[in-house]
């Protein structure tokens, strides 16, 4: 059993910038994808990045290109979220997720078997 604990989140102005964090939990061997997702007030679940564990694959949506980057320090089993140059419409909540495997269907939520409670993220302009 996976289980994820997101953390980090806040509000903040457009411009600055956020960490999150993702503590993970349980049976990690063989490969695995680890996702960011997020979700905008009223709208569908949106994949933000993600990244193949073990060979570090990484994966980007378009719109954060650049600004945000996924990263994992494997010694304290945590994934990160770093983003730069927020801006209003990135806010959401924000959801680390877990599938077997490696990440070529990272953006559809639905392939996901384990996600954390999610971590609030508002950008004020």
């Amino acid at each position: 059993q996976i289980q994820l604990v997101e953390s980090g989140g806040d509000s903040v102005q457009a411009g600055e910038s956020l960490t999150l964090s993702c503590a993970v939990s349980g049976d990690l061997s063989g490969r695995v994808c680890m996702s960011w997702f997020r979700q905008p007030p009223g709208k569908e679940r949106e994949g933000v990045a993600a990244i193949t564990v073990p060979g570090g694959s990484i994966y980007y949506a378009e719109f954060v290109r650049g600004r945000f980057t996924v990263s994992r320090d494997s010694a304290k089993n945590t994934l990160y979220l770093q983003m730069k140059k927020l801006k209003p419409e990135d806010t959401g909540m924000y959801f680390c997720a877990y599938k077997r495997d490696s990440c070529p269907s990272w953006n559809y939520p639905n392939r996901f078997s384990s996600w954390g409670q999610g971590t609030q993220v508002t950008v004020s302009s």
